[in-house]
């Protein structure tokens, strides 16, 4: 589901190519999609504590192979915009199945069971993967009586297949007598822990750590292509390499917030994200100095040269996606502690505001590019975004230690 939500973040650019699109009309394409599998998160994680997440993630695979399927025939930018949409669906998966696993597994381990869970995330690196390979070995082929086109329209018809495949899967091979904890919960009340100004400081920490993921996924194949000159096959797989630590390590943040508590593991993702993307956002160029002219010929000299070249990006935006999959973890750690009886709901709204937050920065990274002309002003955004969080929850915890042991207060403050 994951593979399917973010595929535009490779297929973009050959259909780029292919319609003709602007760049302001790339970063919507490769936004709408996020849009679509963020806005009905709350009410998947709702429905999943309701009528059970066998049956709520059967319906959404479902749902996700129709338009993934329309969209190897579509020939009409208007029609492409709207199938990216609807592809998007496929999103919500995350917040059904979050309250799926939280109904199966005890207190003590849902931290590590929602971080296995979790690194479905890795589903975003499919397409970069096979993408690239997929598009230039098969150009201008047909496949199955011309049922099938080669290209880019291939990757989506196999995305179809699986889709199916899947829904069966789950099936014929998941418990039928599902889980439902919220089943005689009225709507009503399965919304009430949302009046709680924790929920939305949690859907903030997750915009940082997921949202911006999401937008890095669509955003670095690009990015990597226009800065630094480089096939798309290659984009694809230095991306990857941010996508698989990001998705594959939030087990173990997980595990670790099940041993240390979340709110520690936090301020450790926190601090990690904004060391890189603090070096990140720095321009590359050099300062230019006029001087005398027994300094210098033409009475100028640069100094404090900077330049980022392509394996330090790519060994820093492999240790944000780190921190950012640890990160993942920890935030829904928060939640079945502080709101066990309403994983839905709570994990939902998480789920869809953080999402929603990587829809908002696809456009915020093109527009702040070009209004800056600076290539590396979207990490200047994350950078800004993390350190508020940061802030916000530090405030948050010295208050708390302030009103229930304000006498370890002085011991608090010297460790961090």
């Amino acid at each position: 589901m994951f593979a399917v939500w973010l595929e535009f973040g490779i297929l973009a650019i050959p259909i780029q190519k292919e319609f003709g699109l602007s760049d302001t009309q790339f970063y919507w394409l490769t936004a709408l999609p996020v849009l679509n599998g963020s806005i009905w998160r709350l009410f998947t994680g709702i429905w999943a504590d309701k009528f059970g997440g066998r049956k709520v993630m059967m319906t959404l695979l479902l749902l996700s192979a129709i338009p993934t399927a329309l969209l190897t025939r579509v020939h009409s930018v208007s029609v492409l915009f709207v199938l990216a949409f609807l592809i998007g669906i496929a999103g919500n998966s995350f917040s059904a199945g979050i309250a799926w696993n939280s109904a199966w597994f005890a207190r003590e381990h849902q931290g590590f069971a929602l971080g296995v869970f979790g690194a479905g995330n890795v589903g975003a690196s499919v397409t970069k993967l096979i993408g690239p390979i997929l598009i230039t070995a098969t150009a201008g082929a047909t496949y199955l009586g011309g049922l099938a086109t080669g290209g880019w329209r291939l990757v989506p018809a196999i995305y179809t297949v699986l889709l199916v495949v899947m829904a069966i899967a789950i099936f014929f091979f998941t418990p039928h007598q599902d889980r439902m904890p919220g089943s005689s919960v009225p709507l009503r009340e399965q919304l009430e822990p949302l009046k709680e100004m924790r929920v939305w400081r949690f859907s903030l920490y997750y915009t940082v750590v997921f949202g911006a993921y999401v937008s890095l996924s669509s955003m670095l194949p690009k990015y990597y292509e226009s800065v630094f000159g480089i096939e798309l096959w290659k984009a694809a797989l230095l991306t990857a390499l941010f996508i698989f630590p990001a998705s594959l390590l939030r087990p173990l943040g997980g595990s670790m917030s099940d041993r240390f508590g979340a709110r520690r593991v936090m301020y450790w993702t926190f601090w990690a994200m904004i060391i890189t993307s603090g070096i990140l956002m720095m321009p590359q160029g050099h300062i230019i100095v006029e001087v005398t002219k027994e300094k210098s010929a033409d009475g100028t000299i640069e100094v404090l040269p900077w330049h980022v070249n392509i394996v330090m990006f790519c060994v820093l935006t492999i240790l944000l996606g780190c921190a950012m999959g640890i990160g993942k973890a920890a935030v829904y750690k928060h939640i079945p502690e502080y709101f066990p009886t309403h994983v839905g709901s709570v994990g939902g709204l998480v789920g869809m505001l953080g999402a929603l937050g990587g829809f908002f920065l696809l456009p915020i990274f093109g527009y702040t590019q070009q209004l800056t002309g600076v290539k590396s002003s979207p990490f200047a955004v994350l950078f800004l975004l993390t350190f508020i969080c940061l802030i916000w929850m530090h405030v948050v915890v010295m208050k708390i230690l302030q009103k229930h042991s304000p006498n370890l207060l002085h011991i608090f403050e010297r460790k961090h």
